[in-house]
């Protein structure tokens, strides 16, 4: 499994077991899974934009576009969601983000986006708890991001295991960095991981006096790898001349645009366009951020092919009408879903 590929070029064997993908976005989980063996048979996203792509990379044999408060409830589900090794979902996650409202927005309806309808985002995590309790499947991993488990977020942490237990699955979270997972980006994310509790027993461990959980072991030390690797030489990502200034007057010891802007006029913006260096591995592609990253060594923005490396996306992947950076920040990168599901099958799975 390399960063650097493309769908054409691949071959998935799908002989590890079956997946269904919830908040599925474009399809970043459900390319880890795929390059890793698994089949992931299907998918539930309330975005059409967004479902229409996934359709046109992954031709899933089922596909739900509607909210999962609707899908979790349908009375017509195939037998095969009923029968699953792995269910994944990544619930949307700008309630807990660092860069975002945190707990000014918990509560709150509000849309994620153009085209999705009002939902109560902190809470999408307990419907996708919902599904688990109906289908059963065999696992469950749940991607979140790393804020969850900072400040008072790490409430709904608590509530987070209680309601997996109700639903019958032993649960652990893993802290992952993709920088030391094989993708060239700096991107740290939670994963809850559950085991069926009639599955636990062959792989239990004392964790201490009172408490024992099922084994996995998610220790991942690759080395890093720096932008100049993934770097080319095509600049489709021009700046203007305002920001073509603003970054003839860098200096090393900035970060971004704002650290130039307060020496040179003294204001604080563009704190979002962040100077990526050649010699360092880059920094986290985000929805909004991923267009406004700046190389430090030439005047241009990451271009699309630097995007779907960082991201570990297949570089022939089909954004359609989409903006590549959107898609790559929103989505967990492949690379790293393939190599804790790789870890997933050989510890847990092919042992059942």
């Amino acid at each position: 499994m390399n960063y650097n590929w493309k769908l054409s070029e691949t071959k998935f064997t799908k002989d590890k077991g079956k997946v269904f993908s919830c908040f599925a976005c474009g399809g970043g989980s459900t390319m880890g899974y795929k390059l890793a063996g698994f089949d992931v048979i299907g998918m539930n996203e309330i975005d059409p934009k967004m479902a229409e792509c996934y359709i046109e990379n992954h031709n899933p044999k089922y596909s739900f576009i509607e909210p999962i408060q609707t899908f979790k409830n349908r009375k017509d589900l195939p037998e095969e969601l009923f029968n699953l090794d792995i269910l994944d979902g990544s619930p949307p996650c700008s309630s807990f983000s660092m860069s975002g409202n945190r707990d000014k927005d918990w509560g709150k309806e509000k849309k994620f986006r153009e085209g999705q309808t009002e939902q109560i985002l902190d809470t999408l995590f307990f419907d996708f708890i919902d599904l688990t309790k109906r289908l059963q499947p065999k696992i469950v991993v749940a991607e979140n991001v790393k804020g969850i488990l900072l400040g008072d977020a790490k409430k709904y942490v608590v509530k987070i295991y209680k309601e997996f237990e109700k639903a019958g699955y032993i649960l652990q979270h893993y802290l992952l960095n993709a920088s030391k997972m094989g993708v060239p980006q700096r991107r740290e994310r939670v994963f809850f991981i559950g085991l069926r509790k009639d599955l636990c027993k062959p792989f239990m461990e004392q964790i201490n006096l009172f408490e024992s959980k099922p084994k996995l072991k998610l220790e991942f030390n690759e080395k890093e790898i720096l932008f100049k690797k993934i770097k080319t030489n095509h600049n489709d990502n021009i700046l203007t001349d305002y920001d073509v200034n603003i970054w003839n007057n860098r200096i090393d010891t900035d970060n971004d645009f704002c650290d130039t802007l307060m020496r040179i006029e003294k204001r604080e913006s563009n704190w979002n366009s962040k100077y990526i260096h050649d010699d360092k591995v880059c920094l986290t592609i985000t929805s909004s951020s991923g267009s406004k990253m700046v190389l430090y060594s030439e005047p241009r923005k990451l271009n699309n092919d630097e995007l779907c490396k960082a991201g570990s996306f297949p570089l022939d992947y089909n954004f359609l009408t989409n903006k590549p950076k959107y898609i790559i920040g929103m989505s967990v990168p492949p690379l790293m879903i393939a190599k804790i599901a790789e870890q997933i099958y050989n510890q847990w799975l092919k042992k059942l």
